[in-house]
């Protein structure tokens, strides 16, 4: 399983320009705007995402946005990015999530939530941690592409729905039919396209607090929690819920400051339907 893990890596294209583009800026201390707008204007598969975004129900902006430059002015330059290449790398592995029962609009809802969690509740907490934990918050589950292949070609779809319908633990089952979690195939998808060093490590400890870099262990507690709340299955699901609390408060985070975080998200959700 391994051995296909890797040649399913391998296999990837290399990441285009708007990628390299997007990352260099991403390391700018001083990053204007302006020139963000320039880079992601390049790519149309960018500028409709990140509208389609903009306009989802989980910001319930007043007004429809119709521009990617109001985009980035209401979404903000980090947050923008996040979407940006988070679009262009969903689109080259260019697999579906069948395994899942899922679509690439329930990928895209899950990564937003993700992203969303960490702006609303991480950013009461401490501002530069938001900024750090946005784009990996929004990343995280990309190995799922690779996992739903795996689980497809080994003609064991009905066998891994039935699991995850018995277990409710996305996590659990991942691990038991193709070897590894979620998060470990994600970071060495990152690190076979030589991403920051910030992105591989913060998602590929997730759940596996044991061997993590001690720097970044408050970074995967947070993103564990993330990835709880934003289950592609059940996101936001009552269950999850309680179960990112009693985590939060397993790792010494304010449980309440999360409640507040993830009842406001669910009100804008709800205002909408």
């Amino acid at each position: 399983m391994k051995q296909l893990i890797v040649e399913k890596i391998d296999s990837l294209p290399p990441l285009p320009n708007s990628v390299l583009e997007l990352e260099e800026f991403r390391k700018m201390p001083s990053k204007e705007p302006l020139d963000l707008l320039k880079i992601i204007e390049k790519d149309p598969l960018i500028i409709t995402t990140v509208l389609r975004v903009a306009n989802s129900a989980m910001f319930g902006f007043v007004s429809e946005v119709e521009t990617p430059s109001r985009a980035i002015s209401l979404l903000g330059v980090n947050f923008t990015i996040s979407i940006a290449l988070g679009s262009v790398i969903q689109n080259l592995i260019q697999t579906d999530l069948n395994a899942y029962e899922a679509s690439t609009d329930d990928f895209m809802f899950s990564c937003n939530l993700a992203s969303n969690i960490i702006n609303t509740w991480v950013g009461k907490i401490d501002k530069d941690l938001k900024e750090d934990l946005l784009l990996p918050a929004f990343l995280q589950e990309t190995g799922k592409f690779i996992i739903s292949d795996i689980i497809t070609e080994n003609k064991q779809k009905e066998e891994f729905q039935e699991q995850i319908a018995i277990t409710k633990n996305l996590s659990s089952v991942e691990k038991e039919f193709v070897g590894y979690s979620c998060a470990r195939i994600t970071a060495n998808i990152f690190k076979h396209w030589n991403l920051s060093h910030n992105l591989i490590f913060s998602i590929g400890f997730v759940e596996d607090l044991e061997n993590c870099p001690k720097e970044y262990l408050k970074k995967v507690k947070i993103l564990e929690i993330v990835k709880i709340l934003a289950d592609i299955k059940n996101p936001l699901s009552d269950s999850n819920i309680q179960r990112a609390l009693n985590k939060a408060e397993e790792y010494g985070f304010e449980a309440e400051t999360l409640e507040k975080a993830i009842e406001s998200i669910k009100y804008k959700l709800e205002e909408d339907l």
